[in-house]
Order: structure tokens, then C-alpha cells, then sequence
């Protein structure tokens, strides 16, 4: 396992808490990341403030931890094949999730989700 890799691995054991520390989580990125959940019509995180304000919202949500099915690494460059778990609502929701990540000074610098939104909709209570 690439240096890279075992970064981006640990920031998704961070999911393993029930609601991850976004302080926590926020510390994995440089201050000038980006973040962006492709398929949501938001505008990309930029910047630390900004990513630890979307990480707060995920955190409100119970996590039942994110597991990687497939990580590849070339350089800095990890892609990670996984399933992000969550309770949300009384609900169970599993997304089926593929990551890109780029490190820089081994910090997560760029982070894109690319997810099915449909599949996520249909999980979420009432959906």
C-alpha cells in the first residue's frame, strides 16, 4: 500500500465513529482542498472552512462506517472503490461510492465522490 493510499484509508476508518469528528476529519485536508459530491447540485467546497462545514453534515448523520471494496494508487493519485453506510432517519442507507483523491505534502488536497443520487434517494425515508 502506497503512502497515499494509507492517508486516504484512514481517513475513511474515521467513519467507523457513529458521528466522525469533523475537526478530525478536517485535518486529512490542505487549506486550500477542494471537495466536490459530483452528482449534487452544489458547488464544490473549497478551502478548509468550507470542507469542514460539509464534513459537519455528514457527521450529523450516523455513520455505520465506510468500507473499501478496491483502492489503486499512482502517486499521490488514490481511487478508492467503496460503500459509505449510514442510519439516517431510521433509516439504513448504503451508497455505492467511487472517490478520487489527490495528496499533496500527504494531506488530501482534491477529493470527488461520484455516486448514483437516484439510488441514494430511494434509500432516504419516504423515498
Amino acid at each position: 500500500m502506497s503512502d497515499a493510499e494509507a492517508v486516504v484509508n484512514a481517513f475513511m476508518a474515521e467513519f467507523d465513529a457513529e458521528h466522525p469528528d469533523p475537526d478530525k476529519l478536517a485535518s486529512y485536508f490542505t487549506d486550500d482542498a477542494i471537495y466536490t459530491n459530483m452528482p449534487v447540485d452544489m458547488p464544490a467546497a473549497e478551502g478548509i472552512e468550507a470542507i469542514s462545514a460539509a464534513l459537519q453534515g455528514i457527521s450529523q448523520m450516523t455513520s455505520r462506517g465506510w468500507e473499501v471494496i478496491h483502492s489503486a494508487s499512482v502517486g499521490d493519485i488514490v481511487l478508492n472503490e467503496r460503500v459509505d453506510r449510514f442510519e439516517i432517519g431510521g433509516s439504513n442507507v448504503d451508497v455505492e461510492v467511487c472517490g478520487v483523491f489527490e495528496l499533496r505534502d500527504g494531506k488530501i488536497h482534491r477529493w470527488r465522490d461520484y455516486f448514483d443520487m437516484a439510488s441514494f434517494q430511494k434509500q432516504m425515508p419516504g423515498g
